[in-house]
């Protein structure tokens, strides 16, 4: 696991008054850019369960997943992040997604989709 100051110090506020979506979002987000793919996931996984309809959340879990190598769960962090963006009206997050599984899914053997 990977940690640098900024993550060092988000973590002090898990379990604390500011602990929800946006922290855990942000501790995700960290980790996706110290190279941390599966630490990044849990985080981000954390946000999305706090806060299903948070877009942005989806997104990047499903780059977290992609990177880290779980192309299918990838997939599916996708499809449920498109249909939360629909659903908001955040137009170009859904089409954001929608680029990424397309591309996703051409890597994927034909039986994996």
């Amino acid at each position: 696991m990977v940690t640098t100051p900024l993550i060092a110090n988000l973590e002090k506020l898990l379990g604390g008054p500011r602990d929800g979506a946006l922290l855990r979002y942000s501790l995700g987000n960290e980790h996706f850019r110290a190279g941390d793919f599966a630490q990044a996931a849990i985080r981000l996984r954390e946000a999305v369960e706090r806060d299903a309809g948070y877009s942005a959340a989806w997104k990047l879990l499903g780059k977290a997943l992609a990177e880290g190598g779980q192309n299918i769960e990838a997939l599916a962090a996708y499809e449920q992040g498109i249909a939360v963006a629909e659903a908001r009206g955040d137009i170009q997050a859904a089409r954001e997604m929608a680029v990424f599984s397309r591309r996703l899914r051409r890597q994927l053997p034909p039986s994996d989709h």
